[in-house]
């Protein structure tokens, strides 16, 4: 059997995405036409189909410049389409940081940032809202040749005087290459794009795949956003050495600085040997050739630190004419699909479990709150049925008495709504004094003081205390909203626990929710700004004073999103606390609403005690037929999120 590859295991993710996706939309819409959701499940759900339809899979490939990562990625993703996507010949490859995906909401296009934008105020997450910031370059899909030529704009570069450069924060004045570049002719060239978003039509990028392409340290070091964003949110990340060039100084720079240090959500840190096709030799004997390249496996490994099962060595651009002109046999030989099957085991699953995970919590909260409604209902309703049968051949004396009781338990009830209605203000005011705490208009407050203090200073120490205390204010007011949401949910807990015992609602715990994932990706952040202040901001000139502006407002951009998540989870949170209170007592109301005209209407003898009872029984099978429906639907989503297929395939692959 044909191993599978990355590809084809991506495929199988987006298919098996795409079914979930269906089922937990059918399970949205059939509690919508029963009438069971409610706000907060409707929202929830619609939250997790929003997710499901954005996902993506980020993949980072990290590299010094000519180390082949174009042509890596044209080999592993884009060999089919017979042609190479980003531009990777000698001299003319990617200048600068490149992220490749697919939106139906634009044409095709190159869209360019130029370089003097690192001048101005914003991140490139910032320019990406302006879209006239960019310079678009329509891709012609029907032309090869046509698509190619603008591709190539990738490469452009221009030449600038010391200033203009050092003002980019591009180079380092003191730095010995650079100063003999520049005696030589007076200036040096530089990328003319700081940034490049490439809206391709490939199939897989269709399906969610998103490529980032970050050529140079200097583009990493210059862009905070990528070590702040871009790289710690992928899902892989794919270091590439060049065996013909060995680990240089700044290969070394880049892996402890940017890549070693890298969390979040990043799972497959994998190091490539690229060019391996240089150590061929044509006098040497295959195992004399495998022991070369093993040797350099080593040794690179031991200078990163890593075991030597991670560095895979391979040759991208022999793999690519393999793959292009269907060549098994160099195709092996290129070892290709080594590095495919590491990735194919080590990002599908991982990717597709955290998923899944996801998924199937927001599924089964949203489930076992409408099957607590159902059964209450049911237990309701045989109730009701019990209570009348047990009329039978009683004289209206007692059917008087019942009704009495009925009519005495819903004054009761109407008593403790007033008693809801008063809880309902006190946690209205909490939820505004937790808004006040976490809110965006306290954060924005906070940043502004912030930049302001950096302004003010100019020196190393100034710019450091005025970080230092952003941080240490923005974890107070995390740590003062995670008081109140204890204080909320104590209350909400009690009040539970009240109408649970006073009139037989069902017991409901209250959801917890922490703000320690914030606070933690917070503390992330301020170490990346304390490591990247000791590497480059120790006694400032211009253009670093203008970079370390640029890192704030990014740090800023970031900080704000990570703000806007906890404000957005909180809310959702605050919903999930009261709507299922919210959700009990309009269904008690209704009950005993239609207990006491039950009642009423058989003391009135406006109808038979048979008729009644019949009549319970028949709502009674509807929400018994409602539970089944609702437990065939919840199996469904279940068996689509386990994909028993998946697990075969990557069995066998293993």
């Amino acid at each position: 059997m044909k191993p599978s590859t990355l590809v084809d295991e991506f495929e199988h993710y987006s298919a098996w995405r795409d079914a979930v996706f269906v089922r937990v939309e059918a399970l949205r819409d059939w509690l919508s036409a029963q009438e069971l959701g409610d706000a907060d499940s409707e929202m929830r759900l619609n939250q997790l189909l929003g997710r499901l339809q954005e996902d993506t899979l980020n993949v980072a490939f990290v590299a010094e410049f000519s180390r082949g990562k174009s042509e890596l990625i044209n080999a592993i993703f884009f060999s089919d389409y017979r042609q190479r996507v980003l531009p990777s010949s000698a001299g003319r490859t990617t200048m600068c940081p490149t992220e490749l995906y697919y939106t139906p909401l634009q044409r095709p296009s190159l869209r360019l940032l130029p370089i003097d934008t690192k001048t101005r105020d914003g991140s490139v997450a910032d320019f990406k809202r302006d879209p006239d910031a960019w310079t678009e370059f329509p891709l012609n899909l029907d032309s090869t040749e046509d698509m190619s030529a603008t591709l190539m704009r990738l490469a452009d570069t221009l030449d600038v005087d010391a200033a203009t450069a050092e003002a980019y924060g591009l180079i380092d004045p003191d730095d010995a290459e650079t100063a003999r570049g520049l005696e030589r002719d007076g200036s040096i060239a530089i990328p003319r794009w700081r940034h490049a978003l490439i809206n391709f039509p490939h199939p897989l990028l269709k399906q969610g795949l998103v490529i980032l392409d970050t050529p140079g340290l200097n583009a990493i070091g210059t862009e905070p956003e990528l070590t702040l964003n871009m790289l710690p949110s992928a899902h892989a990340v794919l270091f590439l050495l060049s065996a013909d060039t060995g680990v240089t100084k700044s290969d070394i720079e880049i892996w402890r600085q940017y890549i070693a240090p890298v969390q979040g959500a990043s799972r497959a840190r994998l190091v490539v040997l690229n060019k391996i096709d240089g150590l061929w030799d044509d006098l040497k004997s295959a195992d004399e050739i495998d022991a070369v390249i093993a040797r350099q496996v080593v040794s690179s490994a031991a200078l990163l630190d890593l075991p030597a099962s991670q560095v895979y060595p391979v040759s991208a651009q022999k793999a690519l004419v393999a793959k292009v002109k269907n060549d098994p046999a160099l195709l092996q030989k290129s070892r290709l699909p080594e590095l495919e099957n590491a990735l194919t085991q080590e990002l599908i699953p991982h990717k597709q479990a955290l998923v899944s995970e996801s998924t199937q919590a927001g599924v089964e909260d949203v489930v076992v709150k409408a099957t607590e409604l159902l059964e209450t209902r049911l237990a309701t309703l045989q109730d009701q049925v019990d209570e009348l049968e047990g009329l039978r051949g009683k004289n209206r004396d007692v059917i008087q008495h019942m009704m009495v009781k009925t009519n005495d338990d819903q004054q009761q009830f109407e008593r403790g709504l007033q008693q809801f209605n008063a809880l309902r203000n006190v946690f209205a005011s909490q939820v505004e004094t937790l808004r006040r705490q976490l809110g965006m208009e306290a954060l924005h407050r906070e940043v502004g003081k912030t930049r302001q203090a950096m302004e003010n200073s100019r020196f190393s120490a100034g710019l450091r205390d005025a970080m230092g205390q952003f941080f240490r204010r923005l974890d107070g007011n995390l740590n003062a909203a995670a008081s109140s949401m204890r204080e909320i949910r104590a209350m909400m807990t009690a009040m539970y626990q009240k109408f649970s015992d006073e009139h037989g609602l069902a017991a409901v715990n209250p959801p917890d929710h922490s703000l320690n994932k914030y606070r933690k990706e917070m503390a992330r952040l301020e170490r990346v700004f304390d490591e990247r202040f000791n590497t480059f901001f120790k006694m400032l000139t211009l253009g670093q004073h203008q970079l370390t502006s640029r890192f704030f407002e990014t740090l800023a951009s970031k900080v704000v999103q990570v703000f806007e998540l906890a404000n957005s989870e909180t809310e959702s949170w605050l919903k999930a606390l009261i709507a299922p209170m919210e959700t009990q007592v309009r269904e008690h109301k209704i009950q005993l609403k239609r207990r006491l005209e039950s009642v009423s209407r058989i003391h009135a003898a406006t109808e038979t005690l048979d008729e009644r009872i019949a009549e319970l029984e028949t709502a009674t099978g509807t929400v018994s037929d409602q539970l089944d429906n609702l437990a065939r639907i919840n199996t469904r989503i279940a068996d689509a999120l386990a994909d028993e297929s998946a697990g075969s395939r990557l069995a066998q692959t293993a």
